[in-house]
């Protein structure tokens, strides 16, 4: 979380010279959207972090100006021979166009300076939906660049390509929705992944088509001609609070996504305490055979494991709730894994952050008669509640496996190896800390549970 302020979308997430960098949307003066700034931390193993200076301030005609809304959105990061360069969008509601694409380059990895021009003047026809949130990439020689845009009811990400980050030629349309796929594309990310040169994943969360937050294709991306050719699409994730994600890749070819752990319109209970916002979890990438997006939580951070307790071989009986004693708590790595009779109706599950009087809870449970896996926040306490609901099928011998990381006002559930994820954020009083397994309309076995307390880091240090 930032360590004041306003959060939200992650920006120029990049290792660096031996180094992660997240940046993200800040505006350090207050818990509300006001003009925004890039907030920057970095970390040496993506656990423990250091909150650097903010690394973009509105200051140019491109991305500030007076009695209007304007500020340095969303945008990404690379190196270019050694020289951290940010590509992001300078939002101006007084400019025509109000969105062109910038540029600013760090050769310490902390201080910017910004070109004294956009490097992308305006989108190429004045009649669209909004045309930010730059993602680039280097393939051979060349620069790409996928950017959101929207036009006629489609969402869009076009494409640019580049020989130096600074001179951009338009390609066409890369990928557009098909009519079903929202009006406008924010946070387009396009990246190799999986076994051949040309299978590519393309995330963008699309606008206005509630509730479905974030969306990914999967495929082959055509360099030649530029276009994408989609196999596969889903939901990023099936909860309430994640939106714009984005990738990068590390020293050792793993594709890592980081996601805002909020959603616009929320009741965001935060704000009481002056700050606003989160990150999802580091999670990597992989593709399933079947071109699925599978997300699981990064190994580092097993290193947050604390205090172990665990059970084998549990018949959870219709009706009844098992509790293993040194399992409360609010900051818990949880891995549970049933065993789903098709032909039975039970629904089964577990139950986090749970008051002494049963009335507050977060429920994570699966019906296998059904294949849905549901979070239901109804009782979580302050901020929304709703039900998410994902289809899922049982992994072999019909077993489902939940992992989950509880950290305070924060739930995200990764099912059968990431198969499925669930982002959520919660607001219950600090005394509720219960864990509760059960069976409904059927008894359940539960193979296995394995419970960590995670252990409480320090604050992430602040360098001036």
């Amino acid at each position: 979380m930032p360590p004041v302020g306003w959060m939200n979308d992650p920006n120029g997430l990049i290792y660096y010279k031996g180094e992660y960098h997240a940046f993200y949307q800040h505006y350090p003066y207050g818990p509300w959207q006001g003009p925004m700034h890039w907030g920057h931390a970095k970390s040496k193993d993506l656990v423990h972090w250091e909150h650097l200076p903010v690394a973009l301030t509105p200051s140019m005609p491109y991305d500030y100006a007076e009695n209007t809304v304007y500020g340095c959105w969303s945008g990404s990061a690379v190196d270019d021979d050694g020289v951290l360069t940010l590509i992001y969008t300078g939002h101006v509601e007084s400019n025509d166009p109000v969105e062109v694409q910038c540029i600013a380059r760090s050769t310490d990895g902390i201080h910017f300076e910004k070109g004294a021009a956009s490097v992308i003047a305006g989108p190429p026809d004045a009649e669209c939906f909004g045309f930010r949130d730059p993602k680039v990439w280097k393939h051979g020689e060349v620069w790409h660049l996928v950017v959101g845009y929207g036009k006629d009811g489609k969402g869009k990400a076009l494409h640019y390509t580049s020989s130096d980050l600074n001179e951009w030629t338009y390609e066409g349309v890369a990928a557009e929705s098909d009519g079903t796929m929202g009006d406008m594309w924010e946070c387009p990310d396009m990246f190799p992944l999986g076994e051949t040169p040309d299978s590519h994943v393309l995330l963008f969360s699309p606008m206005n088509i509630a509730p479905v937050k974030t969306l990914y294709l999967s495929g082959q991306f055509d360099y030649g001609t530029g276009e994408f050719s989609k196999q596969h699409k889903d939901r990023v994730d099936y909860g309430f609070d994640f939106y714009a994600p984005q990738t990068f890749e590390d020293a050792s070819g793993r594709r890592i996504m980081f996601g805002w752990m909020n959603i616009w319109g929320a009741e965001m209970p935060e704000k009481e305490d002056g700050w606003m916002g989160a990150f999802t979890l580091p999670r990597v990438l992989t593709l399933a055979e079947d071109g699925s997006l599978l997300a699981n939580p990064a190994e580092e951070l097993k290193t947050l494991r604390g205090d172990h307790v665990g059970a084998a071989n549990v018949l959870l009986k219709d009706g009844e709730e098992y509790s293993l004693a040194g399992a409360e708590g609010n900051a818990l790595e949880i891995e549970a894994v049933f065993l789903a009779d098709a032909s039975s109706g039970a629904e089964f599950g577990l139950r986090v952050r749970c008051s002494d009087d049963g009335l507050q809870y977060t429920e994570i449970s699966y019906q296998a008669s059904e294949g849905v896996l549901r979070m239901n926040r109804d009782h979580a306490g302050a901020g929304e509640g709703g039900v998410n609901e994902a289809s899922l099928v049982p992994m072999e011998g019909g077993r489902v496996k939940l992992r989950l990381f509880l950290d305070r006002s924060s739930v995200e559930l990764f099912a059968n190896d990431g198969r499925r994820t669930i982002t959520n954020r919660i607001y219950p009083l600090e005394s509720s800390l219960g864990l509760k397994l059960f069976s409904r309309d059927g008894n359940t076995v539960l193979e296995s549970l394995n419970v960590w307390r995670m252990q409480p880091d320090q604050p992430a240090k602040t360098v001036e």
